[in-house]
């Protein structure tokens, strides 16, 4: 193929879709619209990599039919994507040029092949700060593969093509909503902890990775946010706190980051004691007075004298108002956050 057009408008085209409201699948379908005139692909795909499953999950495609789609979801299509090591290095692959011969593919010889596909580039997704997040792939009917100069400027705008689909950016974005959070991090699907780009991470968050993994579960199907005070792991002073904001994932590929857990300072308590806390979040809970009681080792009188005082400083003419605003402004400290 010749040379490619000038990268000025392509970077132009790439920073308008990044900037596309809705989600990454729609910006995924406009980044490889606006890379047509350096790929000038007949087909062309890109799939983020859910690294739990272990499998590339196709986000956008065009020019494929259903089975090359369906196939290119599969285990055995990551299978060949170690095999030829494309989601270990960072330079584009083509055809021609595999390590392994695409004969002995069988996604080239029962797929691509098959449905007139002649040549074509595989690129890892890698991000300025050294993510890998997929592969974009693209083909041709005709068998002239990629110039070289279209390889570098592919490579050029790869940490470019990776801000568009990020599947970060818009995790970031929901955590600097959060204006007092200090540290942050995204639970997984299987409960792994993964750094946030933008915030210290679990280290600074004053939480350890069961506490993390703790704080994940209090969000319960069909509550999306939550807030509420933990003991610091290493506190200050005597019942230091920390103000921790749950927030559910948006539902995006590659699919498996299910939270994001954000730390902060201790808020006005007003007043309330470390004591009165704990039985705040058993009451958020719904546990009756002797429930409360038993929970914290202590005589229901005493547990009724702790509510009163609690409804006196929090200015709540019930258990039930009580509840609700300490619910809503995240004062009280969660059963499983309890210590002896």
């Amino acid at each position: 193929m010749g040379p490619p057009p000038a990268s000025g408008r392509i970077t132009a085209e790439l920073l308008r879709a990044a900037a596309m409201p809705g989600g990454v699948r729609q910006r995924a379908e406009a980044l490889i619209e606006a890379l047509r005139p350096v790929l000038r692909h007949d087909a062309a795909w890109l799939s983020l990599l859910d690294p739990e499953r272990w499998v590339q999950q196709p986000v956008a495609t065009a020019g494929y039919p259903d089975r090359v789609r369906g196939y290119l979801a599969s285990p055995s299509f990551m299978a060949e994507v170690e095999r030829v090591g494309m989601h270990r290095g960072r330079r584009p692959i083509r055809v021609f040029d595999s390590p392994v011969h695409v004969s002995e593919l069988p996604v080239w010889v029962d797929y691509f092949q098959p449905s007139g596909l002649a040549e074509g580039v595989s690129i890892p997704v890698v991000t300025a700060d050294g993510r890998y997040l997929g592969l974009l792939g693209s083909h041709t009917e005709s068998a002239e593969p990629l110039s070289e100069e279209s390889l570098d400027l592919l490579i050029s705008l790869t940490p470019l093509i990776a801000h568009v689909v990020d599947p970060l950016r818009a995790l970031t974005t929901l955590a600097a909503m959060v204006s007092d959070a200090r540290a942050g991090v995204v639970l997984t699907r299987a409960g792994r902890v993964e750094e946030l780009p933008g915030l210290p991470g679990a280290a600074a968050s004053g939480m350890d990775a069961a506490t993390l993994r703790r704080a994940g579960s209090l969000l319960t199907p069909g509550r999306t946010w939550a807030r509420f005070l933990v003991p610091a792991e290493d506190p200050a002073g005597p019942g230091a706190l920390l103000q921790v904001t749950v927030l559910a994932c948006p539902p995006e590929p590659p699919g498996h980051h299910r939270a994001l857990v954000l730390s902060g300072p201790q808020p006005e308590t007003y007043g309330l004691t470390p004591r009165e806390l704990q039985v705040l979040g058993l009451l958020v809970e719904g546990r009756s007075n002797a429930a409360i009681a038993s929970a914290l080792r202590i005589t229901a009188r005493t547990a009724v004298g702790h509510l009163e005082h609690i409804m006196l400083k929090l200015g709540a003419g019930s258990r039930t108002a009580a509840a609700v605003r300490a619910d809503r402004q995240g004062l009280y400290v969660p059963a499983g956050f309890l210590r002896a």
